[in-house]
């Protein structure tokens, strides 16, 4: 078996910025990542280099910024009171997370801290990086045609389990970085 469209496929990877070495995240001796191709749950330029590999490939996967997590957006860099962030004792580098014009979790990076106003970035930490992905192939399954049809691991149990779908704070409420995504209802993402 292979993977490919509506398969489930679980990996296990280790992620480096491919320019510096850096280690950015890594499931390793963890469960494995699973999600269902094809469901937009992992960024396209990882998704497309798995389609056809087989159960425990191992492969170093390149992935461009326009294939990952974007480019850089200067627009999406603000400069706002320091007033703004009352209560919050500010670091540079820190994250803060808020809400989103639609509700969404938005997580924003603090790039300066002056006496009068802050700077905070809220492009995502790995827009404009080129991403390494070292990935095992650990598992591959055909998916239900539940969990194609919600696009959830786990279909309907799974959704309600967490609350997918819904405004009471469960994983359909929010949004999360890819690479985070196996939090979210037992592996699968709610959209």
């Amino acid at each position: 078996m292979t993977i490919e469209t509506n398969k489930v496929a679980g990996i296990e990877y280790t992620l480096q910025d491919a320019t510096t070495k850096e280690q950015l995240d890594t499931n390793v001796g963890s469960e494995p990542l699973e999600f269902i191709v094809g469901k937009g749950h992992v960024i396209p330029g990882l998704e497309a280099k798995l389609i056809g590999l087989k159960l425990n490939d191992n492969i170093d996967i390149i992935v461009a910024p326009q294939d990952g997590y974007g480019e850089i957006n200067q627009d999406a860099i603000q400069t706002l009171p320091v007033e703004q962030f009352a209560g919050i004792e500010l670091q540079e580098g820190m994250s803060l997370y808020g809400t989103g014009e639609n509700g969404q979790t938005v997580q924003v990076i603090v790039k300066s801290v002056g006496e009068n106003d802050v700077t905070i970035d809220y492009n995502h930490p790995m827009a404009g990086k080129t991403l390494m992905f070292t990935v095992i192939i650990k598992s591959i399954r055909e998916a239900t045609s539940e969990e194609i049809e919600l696009g959830v691991i786990g279909g309907a149990a799974a959704m309600d389990s967490c609350g997918c779908g819904s405004n009471d704070g469960g994983c359909g409420s929010h949004e999360q970085p890819k690479e985070e995504e196996s939090s979210c209802c037992g592996g699968g993402h709610c959209n």
